[in-house]
């Protein structure tokens, strides 16, 4: 279930660099925690049940001192034994209804809280799944995490625990006072007056905590950055002897963590000592002066028993209501930070259209692309055709823009004039689920799942058989996986970081052919095959190629060689388009870019690792 709709726009997300936090205000937190209530709905019964049962428990935590006081003025009094068991046996019998009502409440809330979390929880996942490139890259990684872990936690317990308990608490406050003054007004009013200070203490409290809460719950998700980036670059640190510069960025992060933290302790530390005292000596107070008005006939004793028995049913609320209003700060500043990201809208939106038997004859007519904020646009007016069956190879400086193009086909990014089209259909008028069944992509830096190597594999068509996932092995000389200690149910380690660079590249690649695209993306996808590997590559992608529309982002001149056509990319616009052997020979930009590369291939060919070396680590480190 979504939650309402916002109020105000969403914040600016949170970038990598360091910058002001933006300060939770308590009224927009409770805003925020309030738009959460709709995923209360579908547990509104149960709920019903569990108010009701916490109502009438705290009602009947109420009548057990009132009996109490009968029994002292009656019975006890008067030396009338027959009297004493009636009564004994309700206050028993309420306090075993008390009991079994406490134990419904429990019950019946565990699986509510939990429940409101999951839904919580997948449906930020889902959003974020729905939200574009350009906002992942904006935001650092532990803040997504610790906001779907943490703050999800935290309003969980709010939402099923301290809700409930501040009505409770705040009804039973109110109401056992009412009972004081009615007991004996002067002591009444000696309660009354003393949660004035509690009150006042209470607002300070409330404005000071709300601010160091937040602090905290953001450094722990820089905190929470800094230990995923440390695990994913374990290998580039390693080889670098960067461990100590490392780890002392994050002992200055835990370091910042635990002085803030240590200011939230000490903040609630004074906050609940005061809460403690105020009680005791209120409670001190009246025992002396209720002693007094018993021993001047102003008081009887049952009554005083049971002023005694009500005043000291407040010492657990009020002590109680200082950690409950923190738990209420936190869960609202929690809800803020889950705002933010829930608030932030989909900038890529597919639409509605399919194509019954996609040809794959891909066009770009008049592209733009342009950074959010960046003063000159990547790309402009970019004119391209790239017909079914047809391979273009990209080529161009780097920073040309190359990437960026490919990217615009599966809408990782959307163009900002002109469109890209696949069978005279825009991009934007298709479904996402049917425009990115028809492209796949296979990225330069290719990103592998804590999964087994089939799973990584199926990722993109998950009915794939036996023979079709070993003819996408075949295609991108992946056969290495069959050496592994459990062939293709070998699972990898998180990134693929067990398998060396060209490993990764050629289970990508296996990965976007065995999805049978119409489109086949390839961003420089051989960069790390040595050249014995990389021409067995070509090779077998040259069948596959056949049937396919293909785009291929070429920054080694054996890889042009697989296109039917070059497209040379030169400020930001396609400049030259035409075969291979034509811009060698007419165009001095490409053939500058094409030689510097053959150099850079033929001296580096003799360093280059044979590529079953690479499989024979790969298996030893699984191993």
């Amino acid at each position: 279930m979504s939650p309402e709709p916002p109020d105000t726009a969403a914040p600016e997300p949170e970038t990598a660099t360091r910058r002001p936090r933006p300060r939770t205000r308590p009224l927009a937190g409770m805003r925020s925690l309030w738009r959460m209530k709709s995923y209360l709905r579908p547990y509104s019964t149960r709920l019903a049940v569990i108010w009701a049962a916490s109502f009438l428990g705290t009602g009947i935590g109420i009548v057990i001192p009132l009996v109490g006081r009968e029994v002292v003025d009656g019975p006890v009094a008067r030396g009338d034994d027959s009297g004493l068991l009636p009564l004994a046996l309700l206050a028993l019998a309420l306090g075993a209804v008390e009991a079994l009502l406490i134990l419904v409440r429990r019950w019946l809330l565990a699986d509510a809280v939990i429940g409101l979390e999951t839904r919580i929880r997948d449906d930020l996942y889902r959003h974020l799944q729905r939200l574009p490139m350009a906002f992942h890259g904006a935001w650092q990684s532990g803040q997504l995490l610790s906001r779907a872990t943490t703050d999800l936690s935290t309003i969980r317990r709010f939402l099923g625990f301290g809700m409930l308990f501040l009505v409770l608490i705040t009804v039973q406050i109110l109401t056992v006072t009412v009972l004081l003054l009615q007991m004996y007004w002067p002591l009444g009013l000696l309660v009354a007056a003393s949660a004035v200070p509690v009150v006042v203490t209470s607002l300070r409290f409330e404005r000071r905590y709300i601010d160091v809460s937040r602090r905290v719950q953001d450094q722990q998700g820089d905190l929470a950055t800094v230990v995923e980036e440390s695990a994913a670059g374990i290998r580039t640190i390693k080889a670098f002897g960067r461990g100590r510069h490392v780890y002392g960025a994050f002992d200055a992060g835990a370091g910042e963590v635990y002085r803030t933290a240590m200011e939230k302790v000490r903040l609630s530390a004074r906050f609940f000592t005061f809460l403690e005292v105020i009680p005791n000596v209120t409670l001190a107070a009246v025992l002396l002066l209720g002693a007094l008005a018993v021993g001047s006939g102003a008081l009887s004793l049952g009554t005083l028993v049971a002023f005694t028995t009500l005043m000291l049913q407040l010492v657990w609320p009020i002590s109680a209501l200082g950690f409950i209003l923190a738990m209420a700060q936190e869960a609202m500043t929690a809800a803020d930070r889950v705002m933010e990201v829930l608030d932030v809208e989909p900038a890529i939106v597919g639409g509605a259209r399919t194509v019954a038997r996609p040809s794959g004859h891909l066009r770009f007519e008049g592209v733009e692309f342009r950074f959010p904020g960046a003063a000159e646009p990547v790309l402009r007016d970019v004119w391209l055709e790239v017909r079914p069956g047809e391979t273009v190879a990209v080529v161009g400086a780097t920073g040309s823009g190359k990437t960026t193009l490919t990217a615009l086909v599966p809408r990782l990014h959307d163009v900002t004039a002109g469109r890209v089209t696949i069978d005279g259909h825009d991009v934007r008028d298709l479904s996402l689920p049917a425009l990115r069944s028809m492209v796949a992509t296979a990225f330069e830096e290719p990103t592998l799942f804590s999964m087994s190597v089939r799973e990584n594999l199926t990722l993109g068509r998950p009915d794939a058989t036996e023979e079709e996932v070993e003819a996408a092995l075949r295609v991108a000389q992946a056969e290495f996986v069959h050496r592994l200690p459990w062939g293709l149910e070998t699972r990898i380690g998180e990134q693929g970081m067990s398998l060396s660079g060209g490993q990764r590249q050629r289970l990508a690649l296996a990965r976007a052919v065995l999805s049978r695209p119409r489109v086949l993306v390839l961003d420089d996808t051989l960069s790390a095959l040595d050249v014995e590997t990389e021409a067995l590559v070509e090779e077998a992608l040259r069948h596959v190629l056949r049937d396919t529309t293909g785009i291929v982002v070429a920054h080694r001149a054996s890889t042009v060689l697989l296109a039917d056509r070059v497209a040379l990319l030169s400020g930001g616009t396609i400049a030259h388009v035409g075969r291979h052997q034509e811009l060698m020979a007419g165009v001095p930009e490409y053939r500058a870019l094409l030689s510097a590369d053959l150099e850079e291939e033929r001296g580096g060919r003799a360093g280059l690792d044979d590529d079953f070396d690479d499989d024979v680590d790969a298996e030893g480190a699984l191993r």
